[in-house]
């Protein structure tokens, strides 16, 4: 049925690149995070809550400093090889310039785990997991070279095998009990085998030792490529800071129940954010296609279309959430953890604005407007780490304040891309305004109706009340979103 439509619609590109590809990497990747959440509710039966607390700490502290990692370089790197000539110096240059950022930041990592923790285990801890950044940063590179090569299957595929190799360990503890710090190591081990893989499957062949070896890149290089594309490292990192930010501020502000509460809503809410990220994988290269061509018509139909599957998949995705949180996350995660459903309640309010954000940042930079980009995530970020400190201090000491501070600063972002993208006439006021009144709307008519009814009566009936209102905005979309306008190029057609 999806398919026919597509066809009707006469959205090729929808039929192949984005429903093929992306729906086998949603596939896998649900798979992997599903492993990964298995793994992290082993762990958490089988060790102490403070010993999981301990583990997670050192987690979040390797993945805030992975987020600078790799300098944001992912997205300029997908840019530069559509038009890049010698597509292996530039794919061995940019491999071997992330080893040379994983090693520098893994040391940066160790300082900054002495400097926030006194205690002895997180240090330790850190150090045994903050290996981690070295091999992370050389498989991020292999999974942006794949998705400029549109080879999103093999990356998902190695990526289930990571979470089941990971899930493995975990079931080890059921056989032979060991210690957090052994646990760590194991992972370390299994991120090897995958980096393996990656080498020798994801690759396809297109990286060579001889061809890494022959790549130089001395301090001029990487300063050049560093200050050309700085946007990229704040865009690249703020991603992942907004939420790992957040594991640390309760970690020394709130009790170690609410560091766990907070990290098993946030593995749910990973599940559900693996198809607009997968998904954006595909579409950012074929937004900059189209671009780099000229076809504006084609770029705005894809972004208009995509937005509305994108909109629809958040609002039924957040009344999935309200609607069985309460039963699902204690039959899954046990009875220790008592906060998580509301927490996760909470922190899907974000999830009504993030796909579509995620969307129009690919957009956004796919034209050339990464400096406005950047100046959004900064913006929003501030926004968030302020809310979070203030609601702390003077409000109320729980994780509500943390999500609601996410949920506004992830509000003014979208809005702030949407007068970008009004400016350069991609879409309409009136498009962006019944996006915010369908959102509202629903979720307004979802609470109104739990209240007094069955939840999953008021599910079934708000999911049916959308998808009419999407049939009926689809139909008027092409008058609202401007297709009869010009866009205004933001860099040369040529670039």
């Amino acid at each position: 049925m999806l398919m026919k439509w597509l066809q009707h619609k006469n959205l090729k590109f929808l039929q192949s690149a984005l429903v093929t590809n992306s729906i086998w990497g949603v596939f896998s990747n649900v798979l992997q995070v599903l492993f990964v959440s298995l793994f992290f509710v082993v762990v958490a039966r089988k060790y102490s809550a403070p010993e999981f607390a301990e583990f997670l700490i050192a987690t979040t502290v390797y993945q805030l400093v992975v987020a600078f990692s790799s300098m944001g370089l992912g997205q300029w790197f997908i840019r530069e090889y559509d038009t890049e000539s010698d597509k292996l110096m530039l794919t061995s240059k940019f491999l071997k310039t992330q080893v040379g950022l994983g090693i520098l930041f893994y040391l940066v990592n160790i300082g900054m785990a002495y400097a926030i923790y006194p205690d002895g285990q997180i240090r330790l801890l850190c150090i045994i997991l903050g290996t981690n950044i070295i091999f992370d940063n050389f498989i991020n590179a292999i999974k942006s070279l794949n998705i400029a090569e549109f080879r999103q299957k093999k990356t998902a595929t190695i990526l289930v095998i990571d979470g089941f190799l990971k899930l493995v360990v975990g079931c080890l503890l059921f056989v032979i009990p060991f210690s957090i710090a052994v646990l760590s190591a194991l992972m370390i081990a299994v991120r090897i085998v995958t980096l393996s893989l990656f080498l020798k499957v994801g690759a396809e062949g297109t990286i060579t030792l001889s061809s890494l070896i022959k790549a130089k890149i001395d301090y001029t290089d990487l300063k050049k490529i560093v200050i050309k594309n700085w946007q990229f490292i704040v865009i690249g990192s703020i991603s992942i800071i907004y939420w790992r930010i957040a594991n640390i501020i309760i970690s020394k502000m709130l009790t170690l129940a609410d560091v766990a509460n907070y990290e098993i809503a946030y593995r749910v809410f990973s599940i559900f954010g693996i198809l607009p990220l997968i998904a954006g994988s595909t579409i950012f290269p074929q937004f900059i296609k189209y671009y780099n061509q000229g076809d504006f018509r084609a770029l705005k139909k894809i972004y208009k279309t995509v937005f509305l599957l994108y909109t629809l998949f958040a609002l039924i995705s957040y009344l999935m959430v309200n609607a069985l949180a309460t039963d699902v996350i204690p039959l899954a995660f046990g009875s220790g953890y008592p906060g998580a459903d509301l927490c996760l309640k909470q922190m899907f309010l974000t999830f009504l604005v993030l796909p579509t954000v995620l969307l129009q940042a690919n957009l956004i930079v796919a034209i050339g407007l990464e400096s406005k980009d950047m100046l959004f995530n900064l913006l929003s970020f501030a926004i968030n780490v302020a809310g979070c400190f203030i609601g702390l201090h003077f409000f109320s000491k729980s994780l509500a304040v943390i999500n609601y501070s996410i949920f506004a600063s992830f509000l003014f972002f979208h809005i702030a891309q949407d007068m970008l993208l009004i400016s350069k006439k991609i879409t309409t006021p009136l498009y962006c305004l019944g996006f915010y009144v369908l959102l509202g709307g629903s979720v307004l008519l979802y609470h109104l109706i739990a209240e007094s009814l069955n939840p999953y009566i008021s599910l079934f009936a708000v999911t049916a009340a959308v998808a009419l209102a999407a049939f009926g905005i689809y139909s008027m979309q092409s008058k609202w979103t401007g297709d009869n306008q010009q866009l205004e190029p933001a860099i040369p057609l040529s670039k």
